[in-house]
Formats: C-alpha cells, sequence, structure tokens
C-alpha cells in the first residue's frame, strides 16, 4: 500500500507539473505543502520532498514599473477569495528594505539578547521571529549603503532560505552593482552568488516610461516652494495648516532615541523642519520612520542644491524621502532650486550608487507633488494621531489639489483660499 501511494503521489506531482508552467504556478504548487514559517505540513505518512522555488530579483530603472509588479504578485498570494489560494497556507509578508532591516533584524537582535537573555548567536532567532510573518518575503527598493547590513546579509539570506524562504525583491541596481565601492566589499560578494543562485534575475531597463512622471504632469500646487520670493507663501500654508491649534518642539522615541521636532502640531498632525535638523544631524531611516508614523503632512525649509562633497547629506535626503513616500506623507518644501535639479544625477561618478538612489528620489518627488499622490491615505499611527484617518482627510488638504485655489511659487504669489478643516480626536 504504501508503494502503491508513493505511485500515486509521484504521478499527481508528474501531472501538476505538465500543467504548471508560470511563475505564480510553481509558487502555489511547491508551496503548498508549507506553512508560513517554510515547515513542512503534509500528513505523516506521507513523505514529500519538495524545494521552495526560486524567487524572484527584479531590477531596472525608476518608476519603470517594479513595485507594480511586485504588489500583484503579493496581492495574489494574500488574496482569500480564490477557491485554489484559500486551500494554501502560503504566509507572506511585504516590507520596505530600509523597514526589514529596521525592525526586524537590528531590532530583534537587540531584543533577542536583552530581552530574551539568548546567549552566544541571535541570528537563528531572529530569522524563526521573521519567518513567524511569513515564509514569502517580498522587499522593495533593496539596496544596500550600510556596512553592517552587508556583512550580516548573507548568514542572514541563508539561514532564511534554508528554512524555506522565498525571497521576491526590487531594485535599482543588477545583484552585481549593489554595495559597489562599499568598505570590505569583498565579504559581501558571496551574498551576491547566493543572490544569483536562490532568484531568477529579471531586467526591466528595456523600459522607457517613467510612470511618476506620468502622475506628476497632473502636478498640485502649494507643494513645492522655489526661490526665497517663495518663503512667505510657504509660511501661509503651514500657518493654514495649523491655524487655531498650539504649534512648538516636541521630541519622539524611537529605539531609545529622542528625534527632536522644531516645530509641531500633534492635534493637527503637522511637523515642520529646517533641511539642516533633518539631513545635516545624524539621524537615519528609524528618526525618519518615527516622523512619518506621527505626522501625515511634513513641512521642509531651507532645502538647497547640494554637490558631491554633500554625499553623505545626500544620503540622508534619500532616506527620509524614502521614508516619507512609504508612509504616504504629505511633502511640503520649501527650496532654492526645483526637486529635479537638487543633485545632478552623473550615473558614471564614483558614488554610483547615491546617483542611482537619487534618480529614484527625483522620481518619488515627482509623484509626491501630484494630486494622485496627495489623495492617498497615510499609513501612520492610527491610535497617536486620528487626523488622516477619517473621512475629512479628504477635505483637508483640499487647497493643495484645487487647481483654482493653490498657492504657486515665485512668480504666482495667490493665496489659497481657507479650505483646511481641524479634523479633531474622536472624544
Amino acid at each position: 500500500r504504501a508503494n502503491e501511494k508513493e505511485d500515486s503521489t509521484t504521478s499527481s506531482t508528474e501531472a501538476k507539473e505538465e500543467q504548471g508552467g508560470g511563475f505564480f504556478s510553481k509558487i502555489f504548487s511547491s508551496v503548498g505543502a508549507f506553512g508560513g514559517d517554510g515547515t513542512n505540513n503534509s500528513n505523516k505518512d506521507e513523505i514529500i520532498s519538495v524545494s521552495p522555488p526560486q524567487g524572484v530579483y527584479l531590477h531596472g530603472g525608476v518608476g519603470c514599473g517594479k513595485t507594480f509588479c511586485m504588489d500583484q504578485f503579493y496581492n495574489s498570494i494574500a488574496s482569500s477569495g480564490n477557491d485554489e489560494l484559500s486551500r494554501l497556507t502560503i504566509g507572506a509578508q511585504k516590507v520596505h528594505f530600509h523597514n526589514f532591516m529596521l525592525n526586524k533584524v537590528h531590532k530583534q537582535m537587540h531584543a533577542a539578547k536583552m530581552v530574551e537573555g539568548v546567549q552566544g548567536d541571535v541570528l537563528p532567532r531572529v530569522i524563526e521571529k521573521i519567518l513567524d510573518d511569513g515564509s514569502i518575503i517580498a522587499f522593495d527598493e533593496f539596496q544596500v549603503t550600510d556596512v553592517a547590513d552587508a556583512l550580516i546579509l548573507r548568514r542572514l539570506f541563508t539561514g532564511l532560505i534554508d528554512r524555506g524562504a522565498i525571497i521576491v525583491a526590487t531594485s535599482n541596481r543588477p545583484p552585481r552593482e549593489l554595495y559597489l565601492n562599499g568598505l570590505q566589499r569583498d565579504r559581501f560578494l558571496p551574498f551576491i552568488d547566493l543572490l544569483e543562485e536562490k532568484t531568477s534575475v529579471v531586467s526591466m531597463w528595456e523600459s522607457e516610461t517613467d510612470y511618476r512622471l506620468i502622475q506628476g504632469a497632473s502636478a498640485a500646487k502649494g507643494v513645492y516652494f522655489v526661490g526665497e520670493a517663495s518663503r512667505e507663501d510657504f509660511n501661509s500654508v503651514f500657518h493654514t495648516l495649523t491655524k487655531g491649534e498650539t504649534v512648538g518642539p516636541t521630541f519622539l522615541s524611537t529605539q531609545g532615541r529622542r528625534v527632536r521636532v522644531p516645530m509641531a502640531s500633534l492635534e493637527v498632525g503637522c511637523a515642520r523642519f529646517h533641511f539642516d535638523d533633518l539631513c545635516r544631524k545624524a539621524l537615519g531611516a528609524a528618526d525618519y520612520i518615527c516622523v512619518g508614523e506621527n505626522f501625515h503632512t511634513v513641512f521642509v525649509d531651507g532645502v538647497p542644491k547640494l554637490t558631491l562633497n554633500d554625499i553623505n547629506v545626500l544620503r540622508r535626503l534619500i532616506t527620509f524621502v524614502d521614508c516619507m513616500y512609504e508612509a504616504h506623507v504629505k511633502l511640503i518644501l520649501q527650496l532654492e532650486t526645483q526637486p529635479k535639479d537638487i543633485f545632478e544625477v552623473d550615473l558614471n561618478n564614483a558614488h554610483q550608487d547615491e546617483a542611482f538612489s537619487f534618480d529614484r528620489t527625483r522620481s518619488r518627488l515627482d509623484e509626491m507633488g501630484s494630486k494622485e499622490y496627495l489623495k492617498k491615505r497615510w499609513t501612520g499611527r492610527k491610535h497617536d494621531i486620528t487626523i488622516g484617518q477619517t473621512e475629512e482627510m479628504k477635505h483637508e488638504l483640499e487647497f493643495l489639489v484645487e487647481e483654482d485655489d493653490g498657492i504657486k511659487s515665485e512668480k504666482g504669489h495667490r493665496k489659497g483660499r481657507h479650505l483646511y478643516r481641524h479634523a479633531k480626536a474622536d472624544k
């Protein structure tokens, strides 16, 4: 009977392979026997040897649709309406790479040592915790700029893949150009080998359309203010959005650090910084993520034009914009020059990583200045600030979206009508 069952299982598996062929079908047929943590859930009297399928590493230029493709894949996995999908026990998680390294790796490593009291190597415990959220891990904007991340990635990903994880990632760089010119890059190269072995590398560089620019074509007014002549209008928008509420300095807490916010209205959910406070001080992704989680609208004053002498400042600006974009924060800037001209991108310079990354930042700023983006729902903390999570959010930034009532920069000085309405917290 055991032999008959084995023959039946083999023929059934072969039939499935003949019917399949698409990437999704391979995922579904191969991972169906696994739980969210990658462990085998098949019946004890059946022995099915199934290896997780290869993942996908999707790379290409900015705005070419990489994230859109990954979102379609992730949504198909997460869907529960399809009969076939509902029978599967596939755990999937989607995360921005910055967030992953901060909150799921470094933070969990600290917790394993200090809270759980794990002795010695804590990485196996971290890997176990990561897989609790799903064995299919979709990374958006995969990039490596930090030496600490670079040195840990090989062991981390080897452990994840050995436990059945499937990696799906988008990036602006092909694998061989990750962490280019980074410190101790020779120790990072084995991770690239692993990535190329365990994923199908797909290029989208032939796409010549930046879909974010198409969105940016319907630019909203009162978002970017260029030149000193526009400062009065910039100040006017801030006062309009915070009128009637207390505005003053405050602090946010994140991972044992305090992030100073020079001007903020916690009731309204608006914050204001000078560029130097954000990008010329020792702040990082964790600090910017905390800002995006607590304020739905962020004003930044004094954004200058940057050069290669400001490379560390540029890196912080890139990270800051990424964090605001991921949280759907409304970003209102007062700049020395147009957003696209903040930094001149030269893909042949010694800092190629920053050049590629700012090319993405420039594209994102275009999208963040569009009416479509301003209508997006903020993803911050509902329990901290209720504004942005109610129906009134549709009206709060109305003057930024209205063509006839927006505030123009530099040449036009029309004041927007007072259309802002405060959304009070539920009592």
